[in-house]
């Protein structure tokens, strides 16, 4: 669903997105959530952001959650984080059919793009000083 080709333990692809895929903390359609491995899931897990529906809710695409073999379409997630930054998150259980009581650990989403090469935003920032240093002496000498 998502288009990135990771493979094995779910806690694992965080690590194995590094220099493949972008990273980051803010999630998008079609990005996949990686939660941090816990006592209560030990293998991590992954799931696919469906649709944002506000700063502090995302429905998701993701199957072994709710009961083993179980596929869910559009189960609601929650940031509960203190920051905001999406780091701990609750998600819809439906044996209660209600967000379950438990937070989970997040390390962030995986987007389906190669991640930027290093010291390109420097670059292009240095590209933008040097232009605009250029206009202004060009209409200083005018």
């Amino acid at each position: 669903m998502s288009g990135i080709d990771i493979h094995g333990n779910a806690h694992t692809w965080w690590k194995q997105a590094d220099g493949v895929y972008r990273r980051g903390t803010t999630p998008l359609k079609d990005a996949v959530m990686v939660f941090r491995s816990t006592s209560a899931m030990p293998y991590g897990h992954v799931a696919v952001v469906h649709e944002i529906v506000d700063a502090r809710h995302v429905l998701l695409d993701h199957a072994n959650w709710s009961r083993p073999g179980m596929i869910e379409h559009q189960a609601l997630a929650e940031d509960v984080s203190e920051a905001g930054d999406w780091s701990e998150v609750r998600v819809w259980f439906e044996p209660i059919h209600a967000l379950g009581g438990r937070t989970n650990p997040v390390f962030g989403f995986i987007y389906n793009s190669t991640p930027q090469p290093a010291g390109n935003a420097e670059m292009q920032i240095v590209s933008v000083k040097a232009a605009t240093d250029a206009a202004q002496f060009a209409s200083a000498a005018d």
